[in-house]
């Protein structure tokens, strides 16, 4: 068993994908003996498969004497929900101060994906030897949780009798928010808009992070600035006051906190000086700006379902020129587009059992054609077992359909809807679907389908459309609103934008992570999006 330690790969730099820390907590149970005189002194050690190798990323402390061993250090891993990211913990009776791995004793290894971590939250699984057997009785315990601080606050904010400073007119309000920085001077954190002559301002709620306002932290000092607006850059300073987010969380809309705004100078010049006008906090909230990975580890189920293409023009499957031939690698467009999609899906489906479903076929054994059938001819359990079952499925029910027409995506949709509008029924953050559909061309009922789109925009639902051959995908980019909102033929206009094509051909040459990276992009959003659309926090979520 070798292991090899190599420096950590730099991720692309600026990427766009959205990345956030996931930070992982290391429990063994029952761990082998390795120790003649004593009981052994383990450590975790952690690697990501990078391009085929095993890749050292970090490693716990030593336990000492001690078979259950619950490590202080964490491992911190940057998570990127469309990449199927491969974790390796093994882990070690230390024998020596060596760093080399193969001087200390085995005592077991478990892999799987971070996404089945965080899908779980928190897993105990067995450790095996390395040849596939139990070590012994040792079990290990991974649990995840996501390191960052998703609290944001929002102010009202307002002025009365602030200080004069125009002569021909009133003056022209802002302010200004510093936190004091590393280097002890104060940083700016937030200024707020200019509200013209007046001396009783009324500011525009705002809302910030809550690291970007403090680091975090409610007690620590804030630094609030008035000024009075000059268009040559010159404002002029009204005044000043210092509080913290703790004290202005006392504002409520009944009572709110209203704050001194002094001018020092103008306060050691004149003995009856009493203050340049009054700050009022008229509220104060704090909340939490959920993301993706937090629906998650609260629960969220993602269902997958998928929609294949079975009309005439993919060709006949038996000839090689077929889009459905499957060539003697065993692979065809459409098993690639399956495996990229739900071999990254399947990781946060706790059952594992996906619907797939075909559309333009003829069916046995009257020869009807149907928009909506089971490829595992059980239309009552449609079910595969994992990405393995539907391309099982697939490859078995190929010899026994007609390829036919036309080509209707509409009965699909509506199908996975009624489901998706079922869900909403809990009014919890339970469950989202997602709807991949591979197809070779141009769609027949284009109306039907807008309409079956702009209606699935207000559910828990997302459609990937994968367009496989060479045909022209037109129709396909105008359901993809990323340039424009789509509309029903009606008028009716989608809520949200649910839809994500992608041409195979694109990617033919391209490493096959490239595809899903490239139509997963977009699902976290679409997800955090429709649940705070309609106000449900991730299921196990604490209070701010």
């Amino acid at each position: 068993m070798a292991y090899t330690v190599t420096p950590t790969p730099a991720g692309p730099v600026g990427s766009q994908y959205c990345v956030c820390k996931v930070e992982l907590s290391i429990c063994g149970q029952n761990l082998l003996d390795r120790d003649v005189t004593s009981k052994s002194d383990p450590f975790c050690v952690l690697f990501m498969e990078v391009n085929g190798k095993w890749v050292e990323l970090d490693r716990t402390e030593t336990a000492v004497n001690n078979l259950n061993p619950a490590f202080s250090k964490k491992f911190v891993i940057d998570y990127h929900f469309e990449e199927v990211q491969k974790l390796k913990f093994a882990l070690f009776d230390q024998d020596k101060s060596s760093m080399q791995l193969y001087e200390h004793d085995f005592l077991g290894e478990f892999s799987c994906t971070l996404g089945t971590i965080v899908s779980s939250k928190k897993i105990t699984r067995t450790l095996l030897l390395g040849n596939g057997k139990p070590a012994g009785k040792g079990m290990i315990t991974i649990a995840a949780q996501e390191l960052s601080d998703n609290r944001v606050i929002t102010l009202s904010m307002a002025g009365r009798k602030l200080d004069k400073k125009d002569l021909f007119g009133k003056s022209d309000p802002f302010l200004e928010f510093y936190k004091p920085g590393d280097d002890g001077k104060w940083m700016l954190v937030h200024r707020t808009e200019v509200i013209k002559y007046t001396l009783d301002p009324v500011w525009k709620p705002f809302t910030v992070p809550l690291v970007s306002l403090c680091d975090g932290d409610v007690e620590k000092l804030v630094k609030v600035m008035c000024y009075d607006y000059d268009s040559d850059g010159g404002h002029d300073f009204i005044g000043e006051f210092q509080t913290s987010v703790a004290k202005m969380c006392e504002a409520q809309d009944a009572f709110p906190l209203e704050l001194e705004c002094i001018n020092p100078k103008k306060q050691k010049k004149k003995k009856n000086y009493k203050n340049s006008g009054i700050i009022i906090v008229k509220s104060c909230k704090i909340t939490r700006d959920f993301s993706f990975l937090d629906y998650i580890l609260g629960g969220c189920q993602l269902m997958f379902t998928v929609g294949i293409d079975f009309t005439a023009s993919n060709g006949n499957p038996r000839d090689p020129s077929s889009l459905h031939y499957i060539n003697p690698m065993g692979t065809n467009e459409y098993l690639s587009a399956i495996w990229a999609v739900g071999q990254i899906i399947q990781d946060y489906d706790s059952d594992k059992m996906f619907p797939a479903l075909g559309f333009g076929a003829q069916l046995p054994p009257d020869w009807k054609v149907s928009h909506e059938f089971a490829i595992n001819f059980n239309p009552t359990n449609p079910f595969c077992s994992g990405v393995e079952g539907i391309v099982q499925a697939y490859s078995a029910c190929l010899p026994h359909i007609r390829f036919y027409g036309p080509t209707n995506f509409s009965p699909i949709v509506n199908h996975v809807a009624r489901f998706a509008a079922q869900a909403t029924q809990q009014e919890a953050a339970s469950q989202y679907f997602i709807l991949l559909i591979i197809t070779d061309g141009v769609i027949s009922d284009m109306d039907e389908t807008r309409h079956a789109v702009v209606q699935a925009s207000k559910l828990p639902m997302s459609i990937i459309i994968v367009g496989v051959g060479n045909a022209d995908f037109a129709a396909m980019e105008f359901l993809d609103g990323d340039s424009r909102v789509l509309r029903s033929h009606t008028g009716e206009e989608a809520v949200r934008d649910i839809v994500q094509f992608v041409p195979f051909r694109d990617f033919r040459n391209a490493p096959k992570e490239t595809l899903a990276k490239a139509v997963l992009a977009e699902l976290p959003q679409q997800v955090v999006q429709y649940f705070k659309h309609r106000n449900l926090p991730p299921i196990n979520s604490e209070p701010a």
